[in-house]
């Protein structure tokens, strides 16, 4: 029971473990000192026949403006006592309280009820040595070379052609002049690259490409199907004027030593093939502690007894629901509509659990993230995005983004924590 100098005291139920209900009384004479104050800003500022502002007598003004006061006054009382009472008690409510069975009369104690949602109180189970399958990890020869082959199809020049026309595989500067056969307007002049032969052209495209050379233009006709992929020529016949302005080819270079040292600190192309190696090993290494630490946190998740705050579950809801959105097509059904909805609080009930899991792991084992921490994954992430640092930081800072980024790297080393503390079998 909280007793703020007698003027605001409050009891606490709960209803639920992710409730809390609290009857709030706040004392006539706190109400009264309220109800005065409003008056006399009322009093200060309302222009009655008469009398010049503020002149006007109280009780004309009160007599007046009753309803609008006596609103006003609770406006100002209810979050003010539910603030107090709320850090009285020592809760910290998620999601927007609801008030209820408010009691108002004039010269006695103001009373209501406020609903809020709380984070429940939870037993972690057991967390250490948390059996889980030995993962070997191994390369092939085959994913070796892959990614060698990879490499060098990255190193590829792109050469201008000179003496013959188009062949297969060549990178072809195109020039398109369209007229709509039926309509018999002309479509906007486009020039676009184009991969002569690529399986995803237009057959017709591709035989008019062969052989042709720069500064010949040549005539074909195509006829789209009504469930084209680009709409404005669904359903269309089209006849096609093409120019060819240039014509590259793409060199892959050979594998070998001189390859290897052009790549970079490669002394021969055994060195850099060691190296492909390596990282693909660390990759696979990496992706193994990825998969126990999703195998052991998900089987921690399914152990939990916990009971979520509604409103936590919605608010997380609509935001995958939101990640979705992009991929799904328009005019869904809505018997679709609401089964995603379903998957949504599904996911958002689990994302929750694994969050809420790992934080009190991380407060138990006395994880923390340093500042350099922070900075070090800032670094990261400007890498792996292909961003400027400068420009990156600037929007992490508008945006507010650098406890969020805490926020992640500590569920990070809980995950962590659980793979260096699990046992393999």
């Amino acid at each position: 029971m909280n007793d703020k100098a007698e003027t605001i005291t409050s009891r606490v139920g709960s209803p639920s473990p992710s409730k809390r209900e609290l009857e709030i009384e706040v004392s006539a004479e706190e109400v009264a000192k309220e109800w005065d104050k409003v008056l006399l800003e009322y009093a200060s500022r309302v222009r009655l026949d008469g009398f010049r502002r503020g002149k006007a007598p109280r009780d004309m003004v009160k007599r007046l403006f009753y309803p609008d006061i006596k609103d006003a006054v609770i406006e100002n009382l209810v979050p003010r006592a539910l603030r107090e009472s709320l850090r009285a008690e020592n809760i910290s409510p998620v999601g927007t309280p609801v008030i209820r069975e408010v009691v108002f009369l004039e010269g006695q104690p103001f009373r209501f009820k406020a609903v809020v949602e709380v984070l429940p109180g939870f037993e972690l189970p057991p967390y250490t040595k948390i059996r889980v399958p030995k993962k070997e990890v191994k390369v092939e020869e085959e994913e070796v070379a892959r990614s060698l082959e990879e490499l060098r199809q990255k190193s590829a020049e792109y050469v201008p052609v000179e003496g013959r026309g188009v062949v297969d595989g060549d990178y072809v500067v195109v020039e398109w002049k369209g007229k709509d056969l039926k309509t018999k307007r002309f479509l906007p002049t486009e020039k676009t690259l184009v991969l002569a032969g690529h399986a995803d052209n237009e057959k017709t495209l591709n035989d008019s490409l062969r052989g042709i050379r720069p500064g010949e233009t040549r005539k074909f006709v195509i006829s789209y199907p009504r469930d084209h992929a680009q709409k404005r020529l669904a359903g269309r016949e089209i006849e096609y004027d093409i120019a060819v302005s240039s014509i590259k080819e793409k060199r892959v270079p050979e594998l070998s030593d001189e390859w290897a040292k052009d790549l970079g600190e490669y002394e021969s192309l055994a060195v850099l093939t060691q190296k492909v190696r390596q990282e693909l090993e660390k990759a696979k290494q990496e992706a193994s502690r990825r998969e126990i630490g999703e195998e052991v946190v998900k089987g921690l998740v399914e152990k939990l007894q916990l009971e979520l705050p509604q409103s936590l579950v919605d608010e997380e809801a609509v935001a995958i629901l939101r990640s979705w959105a992009t991929q799904l097509p328009a005019g869904l059904p809505s018997s679709q509509v609401e089964e995603l909805k379903e998957k949504a609080r599904e996911k958002a009930r689990e994302n929750l659990k694994t969050s809420l899991l790992l934080q009190k792991i991380a407060h138990r084992e006395k994880l923390a993230v340093g500042d350099e921490e922070i900075e070090e994954e800032i670094k990261a992430l400007a890498r792996r995005n292909n961003v400027p640092l400068a420009q990156l930081v600037e929007k992490i800072n508008q945006e507010g983004k650098r406890e969020e980024i805490r926020s992640s790297l500590l569920l990070r080393k809980a995950i962590d924590f659980l793979v260096e503390n699990a046992v393999n079998y």
